[in-house]
């Protein structure tokens, strides 16, 4: 079994669809001669043509419009955005008629295509790079949004969302591609959508998180048990439709819960989860529950981009303030 990292891991889900599911077709801007910014498709092209390995125009809008022409005619196209930053002229496309084709139709004609796109602050980008626009495209319905948090994870959720017959949105952490490795068999099991994934058990706290965020989740929580508190970790990985049921078992074990994420706190993921909380958790709660998020400002540039992520010092922060509540 193979060590990889997270964007190799998205070449080998690709490439394990493209070569059992003659209907997958990708395209967007440089996948092809180039391999993408990212080399996330690289030798693709070469191996499975320029039919189904297709390099676009710069024209955002034109990608998510052929995408969906394609899905509803029939193939399982994967679409990808360089940079999250560029994805809002998509917005027409995908919120006017990716998502609600299958209502549109009856459920005559569905929507069968993901939208990938490299998302996240962290790796020293300009401006309009570093976007997390996670929470907006979650408020719309019809949409999957899915944020892999590992290389594993990376594998097994994009198969998934190929497979899936409705349209996918999937962010990958540009901060995690190159970060670490692990072990990924090339076997083309999938993992399941619309679940939490908890990565470690405990007792005294619930830390949760998605994405490049659950590196310092993870490292917080393993502080916190240097201390003697068990933290419970738990992965969101679809953002939506959102799995709460994990979310509220795990708080009804624990009794205080602290969220994290990077994109701006106001109407974020972690805002709606909050809000489940208190709606149908609020008797298990023994504190108030903490969010640990990004600015309400524009990602910034390099030298302050570590002062806008959330460290490992502010999560530790929020949870011991969670664990001091009487």
């Amino acid at each position: 079994m193979a060590e990889v990292n997270l964007v190799e891991t998205v070449n080998l889900a690709l490439a394990y669809e493209l070569e059992h599911d003659p209907s997958v077709v990708l395209l967007g801007e440089d996948i092809g001669i180039n391999g993408g910014v990212f080399r996330a498709t690289v030798g693709l092209q070469a191996r499975f043509g320029e039919e189904r390995v297709r390099d676009t125009p710069l024209a955002e809008t034109a990608i998510a419009g052929i995408a969906i022409g394609m899905a509803a005619m029939g193939l399982k196209p994967v679409a990808e955005i360089q940079f999250t930053g560029f994805i809002y002229s998509t917005l027409d496309q995908i919120i006017n008629h990716a998502s609600r084709l299958r209502h549109r139709t009856r459920g005559r004609l569905s929507c069968p295509m993901v939208l990938r796109s490299p998302y996240g602050a962290g790796i020293h980008a300009p401006e309009h790079h570093s976007e997390s626009p996670e929470a907006l495209f979650a408020h719309v319905p019809g949409l999957r949004v899915v944020i892999p948090s590992s290389p594993a994870r990376a594998y097994g959720l994009l198969l998934a969302a190929i497979r899936d017959p409705d349209p996918v949105m999937f962010f990958e952490p540009t901060r995690l591609y190159r970060l670490f490795r692990q072990e990924v068999a090339d076997s083309g099991e999938a993992l399941p959508l619309d679940v939490c994934f908890t990565l470690r058990q405990g007792s005294d706290i619930t830390l949760v998180s998605w994405g490049a965020m659950l590196h310092e989740t993870l490292a917080a929580a393993d502080a916190l048990g240097q201390q003697g508190i068990t933290a419970e970790v738990i992965d969101v990985a679809t953002l939506k439709p959102l799995d709460m049921g994990t979310i509220l078992e795990s708080v009804a074990k624990t009794g205080r819960c602290v969220i994290v994420h990077e994109a701006a706190r106001s109407g974020g993921g972690g805002a709606e989860i909050a809000a489940n909380l208190a709606e149908h958790g609020l008797l298990s709660l023994l504190a108030p529950v903490q969010r640990v998020t990004g600015y309400d400002v524009v990602v910034p540039l390099a030298k302050l981009e570590h002062q806008f992520l959330p460290s490992v010092e502010r999560i530790l922060d929020a949870a011991r303030t969670t664990l001091e509540f009487t």
